[in-house]
């Protein structure tokens, strides 16, 4: 059994496919659910809904997640802050 070569099943993940529930986003960013509701509701990363209450990431959108924890964090950037950089850089 040690043998068989696991990469060879490996699957492909579609970074813009919402597949990531809340908790798991949470996990995978470092940044608490409150903090993932909150850039939801002002529009700086916005789930995709599952239902009424599902919120679901895409692996694109973790990865933004995590630089605005680095920028939380590292360079003390508050959100509404964060949300005037990221627009900047997405209109370059």
């Amino acid at each position: 059994m040690d043998d068989i070569i696991f990469h060879d099943f490996d699957i492909e993940i579609d970074p813009e496919e919402p597949l990531f529930i809340i908790s798991v986003a949470s996990d995978m960013s470092g940044l608490p659910i409150w903090t993932l509701r909150k850039l939801d509701c002002l529009g700086v990363v916005e789930a995709d809904r599952r239902g009424k209450k599902i919120r679901c990431y895409s692996k694109k959108q973790i990865t933004k997640l995590k630089y605005i924890r680095y920028l939380m964090e590292e360079k003390n950037v508050n959100i509404s802050g964060i949300k005037i950089i990221l627009e900047m850089e997405e209109s370059q």
